[in-house]
């Protein structure tokens, strides 16, 4: 993955230049200019457009002091519906959870 900074001049445009981290032509996630917090993407934005724009090389990528695989596991409940277990925040998406704070598929999953 490769961290750049947009250039682009814009003549009297204005469009701020943000700085984006991308894998190949796919946009992973991006922070918006004058920020620092980097904003990620689900799902990579295929074919990132970068014709008529202009670009540099991070020597130092920002992203990668902020940058969290999250753990989730994916369970079936009881009924069939699937739910996501974040092991890092000991959280679950089942309705149990919502309510009492706790389930059963934090204690199967985790330790």
């Amino acid at each position: 993955m490769e961290a750049v900074r947009e250039t682009t001049d814009w003549g009297d445009v204005n469009c701020p230049n943000h700085t984006y981290l991308l894998d190949g032509t796919k946009l992973v996630a991006y922070i918006k200019a004058g920020e620092t917090v980097p904003f990620y993407f689900k799902n990579p934005i295929k074919g990132f457009d970068v014709r008529r724009r202009t670009f540099e090389k991070l020597k130092t990528n920002p992203f990668k002091a902020v940058a969290v695989e999250k753990d989730v596991i994916k369970v079936a409940g009881s009924k069939g519906s699937v739910y996501e277990v974040d092991v890092d925040a000991k959280t679950c998406t089942c309705p149990g959870f919502q309510f009492r704070g706790d389930c059963k598929h934090i204690k199967e999953h985790i330790q």
